[in-house]
C-alpha cells in the first residue's frame, strides 16, 4: 500500500459520555466486530470473570469505571480503526480534554433513560470548540426510555447540535423490536440474544413492503413508516462533507449490551469518518501526508506492565511514517533519540511495529525524558498547541504511612505525576509535599496504585488550599517580589519543574495579592514548557 492509501484507510477517534451511559460496553463490541477479541467483557459483574479490555487497571476492573484513557486498535474492512476509550467521570476530566487533542472524530454516547447529562454537555462543547465531527449513540434502547423524537430534540437543545437520524428504534424496552437502518435501508430485528449471527438482517429497500407487517407486525410497521415519515420532514439529509465541517451530526441507536446497532454505527462509520487531519503548530499547519514525521505526547502511563515496571509515552502521529530504530528529535529537550521497541497497542496488550503511519498512536518506552505535550520531529524546531494543562482544585498533604518504604513512595509520587493526573507541589518552607488534582476520586487511584504498583502506602491530610497559582515575577530581583514572598511564605511551594506556586487559601487572596503586588503575575495553568 502507498503511504497516501495507509492515511487514508486509518480512523482515529474517541468515545466520550457521561459515566455509566455505557462507552466501554461500545468499545467492547467494537471490537468484537472488528474481530480483535472473542468475547466481550462485562464493565460490572462478578458472576463474569471476564473484565472489558479496554479497562485494564485493577483499580478499573473492580470499580467498574475508566480512570485512564485506553487505546485499542483493529482492522475492520481495509480500515485500520483506532480507538481511543476515555474516561467519564469528572474526577479524571483532564485525561478526557487532553485525548480529544490526539482524535480526528468523536462517538457520544448517551443513556436512552437519562439523556443529556452534565459530563456530556461539558465535553462535547471542547470538541464543538476544537471542531471534532461528532456522532451520537443513543444506548440502552433494550431498557424503557424516553421517545426518540424526545431525546433528538434534548441533543439539539442541550448540546447545540443538528442532527440527522441514520438509524431508528423499533420500539422501546419492552417493545423493541429492532432497528431500521435508514443509511442502508435494511432492517436488524431484536431477539435479546447477545451472541446472536451479527450478520442477521433484512434487507427492505421499500418501507411500504408487506413483508415489514409480517417482520414485525402491522401495528408497529404502522408507527415505524409514520415516524420514517416525520424522520424525513424534520431532520436535514445527511451530507457528508456538513459532517466533516461540523454542522451536522449522524445519531445511531441501539443497545451495545445486545449487540445492537453497533454493526450500523461501524459500517457507517469506516464511510463518513475523517482520516487523519492537519493539525496546528506555533509555526504553521502540519498535513498528514508530508514526508518527515511528526506527533505530540498526549499522555504518559507508567506501569502499563508492573512486572517491568514500563512507563510509556503516548505519542500521536500527526504527518510523516515514524520507523523503528530512527533518530527523532525531542524538541523540546533538543536531543535526537532512537525507538528500538515501539508498541501498537491493543488495550495492554502491546506490540512491537517496525513502521507506523499518520492516525496511529505509538507508545514509547520512556526513562523520563518525556513530558506531555512534547513534540517530536525529523529535525523542525515547532511546537502542537492546544494540548491543556489544568490548575488543580483539591489539595492534601500526602505522608509515608510506612518508613521503610520511602524510596519507593519518592519514585512512584515522581511517576504518577508525569502522567498528568496530579501535580506535586513541595512547600518552601518546610520542605512538605502537596499533591492537587483536578477530582477528589485522583487520591484514591493515587493510593491505591502507589501500595499495588510500588509497594508504598501513604496516607493524605487536608492543605487548606483554594487554588494553585504559577508566579511569574516581572523582575526577580524587585522589592515588591520579595515582599509578595515574604508575606505569603507560608503558601509558597515549588512544582515538580522548580516553577514557584502560590497556593491561595481563597478567591480573595488571590484579588488582594493581584492588587497589592501588581508587578507579580499569576497564572492558573503552568503553561507546560
Amino acid at each position: 500500500m502507498t503511504f497516501l492509501e495507509e492515511i487514508q484507510r486509518r480512523r482515529t477517534f474517541g468515545i466520550i459520555s457521561h459515566p455509566d451511559a455505557g462507552k466501554t460496553t461500545l468499545t467492547e463490541k467494537l471490537l468484537l466486530f472488528g474481530g480483535a477479541i472473542q468475547e466481550a467483557g462485562a464493565v460490572k459483574s462478578n458472576k463474569i470473570k471476564k473484565g472489558a479490555t479496554s479497562d485494564f487497571m485493577e483499580i478499573e476492573r473492580q470499580r467498574g469505571i475508566s480512570v485512564a484513557t485506553s487505546v485499542l486498535a483493529f482492522n475492520y474492512k481495509e480500515n485500520k480503526i483506532n480507538i481511543l476509550d476515555t474516561p467519564g467521570h469528572k474526577d479524571f476530566a483532564e485525561d478526557t480534554f487532553r485525548t480529544l487533542t490526539a482524535v480526528d472524530s468523536v462517538i457520544v454516547v448517551i443513556d436512552v433513560a437519562k439523556g443529556v447529562e452534565e459530563q456530556t454537555e461539558k465535553l462535547v462543547s471542547v470538541c464543538r470548540m476544537r471542531n471534532i465531527p461528532i456522532i451520537v449513540f443513543i444506548n440502552k434502547l433494550d431498557r424503557e426510555g424516553k421517545d426518540a423524537f424526545d431525546l433528538l430534540d434534548e441533543v439539539e437543545q442541550k448540546l447545540g447540535l443538528t442532527v440527522t437520524p441514520l438509524s431508528f428504534p423499533i420500539g422501546m424496552g419492552q417493545d423493541f423490536q429492532g432497528i431500521y437502518n435508514i443509511w442502508e435501508k435494511n432492517i436488524n430485528l431484536f431477539t435479546g440474544d447477545s451472541r446472536k449471527d451479527i450478520n442477521d438482517l433484512v434487507s427492505i429497500s421499500n418501507i411500504n413492503d408487506k413483508q415489514l407487517d409480517e417482520l414485525i407486525g402491522t401495528k408497529a410497521s404502522d408507527k415505524l413508516r409514520e415516524e420514517l415519515e416525520l424522520v424525513e420532514e424534520i431532520y436535514p439529509n445527511f451530507n457528508r462533507q456538513e459532517y466533516l465541517d461540523c454542522h451536522i451530526q449522524p445519531v445511531f441507536f441501539g443497545s451495545a449490551l445486545n449487540n445492537f446497532g453497533v454493526r450500523e454505527l461501524l459500517d457507517c462509520f469506516i464511510h463518513i469518518a475523517p482520516s487523519p487531519k492537519a493539525k496546528e503548530s506555533d509555526i504553521r499547519v502540519v498535513l498528514p501526508n508530508e514526508e518527515k514525521l511528526t506527533g505530540f505526547v498526549f499522555k504518559i502511563h507508567a506501569n502499563m506492565d508492573p512486572k517491568h515496571r514500563d512507563r510509556l509515552a503516548f505519542v500521536k502521529i500527526v504527518s510523516g511514517t515514524f520507523e523503528r530504530n530512527k533518530p527523532y528529535l525531542h524538541v523540546r529537550n533538543n536531543k535526537n533519540y532512537k525507538f528500538s521497541s515501539p508498541n501498537a497497542f491493543f488495550a495492554e496488550k502491546k506490540e512491537i511495529v517496525e513502521k507506523s503511519y499518520p492516525g496511529d498512536i505509538v507508545g514509547l518506552h520512556d526513562t523520563g525524558n518525556f513530558k506531555i505535550g512534547d513534540t517530536l520531529t525529523e529535525g523542525e524546531q515547532l511546537q502542537f498547541k492546544g494540548i491543556p494543562s489544568f490548575s488543580p482544585e483539591h489539595f492534601r498533604y500526602i505522608n509515608n504511612a510506612d518508613p521503610l518504604k520511602a524510596k519507593q513512595l519518592a519514585k512512584g509520587i515522581d511517576q504518577l505525576m508525569d502522567e498528568g493526573v496530579a501535580q506535586l507541589f513541595t512547600l518552601e518552607m518546610n520542605g512538605r509535599k502537596v499533591i492537587g488534582t483536578v477530582g477528589a476520586l485522583q487520591y484514591e487511584v493515587i493510593q491505591y496504585r502507589l501500595e499495588h504498583e510500588y509497594g508504598a502506602k501513604c496516607s493524605y491530610e487536608n492543605f487548606p488550599a483554594f487554588k494553585a497559582c504559577w508566579v511569574k515575577p516581572v523582575d526577580d530581583k524587585n522589592e515588591e517580589f520579595k515582599e509578595f514572598k515574604r508575606i505569603k511564605q507560608k503558601f509558597m511551594a515549588q512544582d515538580k519543574y522548580g516553577q514557584l506556586v502560590f497556593l491561595a487559601d481563597s478567591d480573595f487572596s488571590i484579588q488582594m495579592a493581584q492588587q497589592k503586588f501588581p508587578s507579580v503575575k499569576l497564572l492558573f495553568t503552568s503553561e507546560i514548557e
